[in-house]
C-alpha cells in the first residue's frame, strides 16, 4: 500500500540554526533531460555549466572500461598514484596534494580545517557561489568584496579588509561569472599585505584556457615565504570529466596535513581516479580542447558585437553578455527553445547571461535563438507589454 506523505508536513525550521535556515541553496545548471522533459522537446544544446562540449578524454574513457572489473574494491584512499603523477608533471610536492570530489570538496576541507564559528573569509563579489554557502555552513562570516567597475576582482579592497577574524580569503582566476584575471604584478603585491596565518585559496578551475602571460602560476607559489597559498585545480573542464567529480588542490604539506584531517576516507572514486591519470597523458585531447573553445570564442565574441549587445571579454571557456533586459525572461524564452544558457540573476547581475563556448553548431544556433529571442521581447515591449521587463538599448 502506497503511503500519503503529502499530510505529513513537520515544520523542520526551528531544529536548523540561523545560519543554515537562512542559506539559500546553489541553483545548479538545468540538465538538458529535465529541460526536454518539462518542455517536451528534444535536441537541445547546454552551454550553461562551462561543460567541455567534446565530451571526456578518450584516453580517460579507455581507462575506465578497463578499470571497472575491481568495482568490489574500496579505491586507493591516499590517490598515491594520481598524486604521484601530479607531483611529477607539475613539480609541486607530492604531500602537499590533496584529491576531493571535484575541487568543490577541497574548499570544503579548507573552511573545515580552519573556520570557528564567527571566524571571517573573505571572497570577491560575484563570484563562485560556493565560497559563500560553504562558509556560512560552518557558521562563519562571509565578507564580500564588490568588483571593481571594469569586473575586476578587487585586491586593494580585498587586503584592506583583512581583521584579526580573517583565516581564510578565496580568489578565482580567472574569475567566475566574469572571465576576468589577476595579473601577476597585482597578486604579488596583494600577498604582501596578507598576514602568515591567513590561508589564500587561488581558485584556477579555468586557467587551462588562459591565453594571458600576465596571470600568476599558483604552483609557483607554493611553500614560499608569505601567507598560505592553496592551489585549486580541477578535470572537470578542459579533461570534460565533470560527471566523475575529480579535482584537486596543492599546497604546503603543513597545510594538507590539517586538510587530511577533515578529509572523509576514500573521498574519490576509482573510476575518478583512474580516468584523471590517463587524462593527464591526454595532451592532443586537451590541445584540440582549447582551440576549440578559443575559436568558439572569438565566433562568438564577433557575433554579439553585431548584434550591439556589450560583453565581458574572458580568459576563461565562458562570458557575460549583456542583454539589455531581464535575464530571468531571456532565460525562459531560450529554455523554450531549447537552449540552456545561465542567468545572472541570483548573482546580482540582472541584465546579464553567461554562455560557454561550444561546438561550432552549438555556437551558431544560440546565436541565431538568441537573436530570435530579443527580437520577439523587444517587439513584445513595443505592444506595451512592460511585464516582459524589455528595456530600450
Amino acid at each position: 500500500m502506497r503511503r500519503d506523505w503529502s499530510a505529513r508536513q513537520p515544520n523542520m525550521k526551528p531544529c536548523a540554526p540561523e545560519h543554515i535556515a537562512s542559506i539559500i541553496p546553489y541553483p545548479p545548471g538545468k540538465p538538458i533531460e529535465e529541460l526536454e522533459r518539462e518542455y517536451a522537446i528534444s535536441g537541445s544544446i547546454k552551454l550553461a555549466s562551462n561543460e567541455n562540449p567534446l565530451g571526456p578524454s578518450p584516453k580517460a574513457l579507455e581507462a575506465i572500461v578497463s578499470a571497472m572489473s575491481k568495482l568490489n574494491r574500496y579505491p586507493d584512499g591516499s590517490g598515491f598514484y594520481l598524486r604521484r603523477k601530479l607531483a611529477d608533471k607539475y613539480c609541486i610536492p607530492f604531500d602537499g596534494i590533496m584529491l576531493g570530489n571535484g575541487s568543490n570538496e577541497i574548499i570544503e576541507m579548507v573552511v573545515r580545517a580552519f573556520l570557528t564559528p564567527g571566524s571571517e573569509v573573505i571572497m570577491p563579489a560575484p563570484s563562485f557561489l560556493l565560497y559563500r554557502l560553504v562558509v556560512q555552513w560552518m557558521g562563519g562570516k562571509p565578507v564580500c568584496i564588490a568588483l571593481k567597475t571594469d569586473l575586476g576582482i578587487d585586491l586593494e579592497k580585498m587586503a584592506g579588509a583583512i581583521t584579526p577574524k580573517t583565516k581564510v580569503i578565496f580568489l578565482t582566476n580567472p574569475n567566475n561569472p566574469t572571465g576576468r584575471i589577476i595579473s601577476k604584478s597585482d597578486f604579488n603585491a596583494f600577498l604582501s599585505e596578507v598576514p602568515h596565518d591567513v590561508v589564500v585559496v587561488l581558485d584556477e578551475a579555468y586557467i587551462e584556457f588562459n591565453t594571458n602571460p600576465d596571470t600568476p602560476c599558483g604552483f609557483d607559489y607554493i611553500g614560499k615565504e608569505g601567507p598560505g597559498v592553496i592551489v585549486l585545480r580541477t578535470f572537470s573542464k578542459a579533461y570534460g570529466l565533470a560527471g566523475l567529480r575529480i579535482g584537486y588542490g596543492t599546497m604546503d604539506p603543513d597545510i594538507a596535513s590539517f586538510l587530511n584531517r577533515v578529509r572523509q576516507p576514500f573521498n574519490t572514486g576509482s573510476l575518478a581516479q583512474t580516468a584523471a591519470l590517463a587524462a593527464l597523458d591526454d595532451e592532443e585531447f586537451l590541445h584540440r580542447t582549447q582551440q576549440t573553445i578559443w575559436s568558439g570564442m572569438r565566433y562568438l565574441y564577433n557575433e554579439i558585437e553585431k548584434m550591439g549587445l556589450e560583453y565581458v571579454p574572458s580568459e576563461a571557456n565562458f562570458f557575460l553578455i549583456d542583454v539589455a533586459c531581464e535575464a530571468k525572461t531571456l532565460f525562459e524564452a531560450m529554455l523554450r527553445r531549447g537552449v540552456i544558457i545561465r542567468s545572472m540573476a541570483s548573482y546580482g547581475m540582472d541584465r546579464f547571461i553567461r554562455v560557454n563556448a561550444g561546438l561550432p553548431e552549438e555556437n551558431r544556433r544560440f546565436v541565431h535563438t538568441l537573436g530570435q529571442v530579443l527580437a520577439d521581447l523587444k517587439l513584445s515591449f513595443e505592444k506595451g507589454d512592460s511585464r516582459r521587463g524589455v528595456h530600450n538599448q
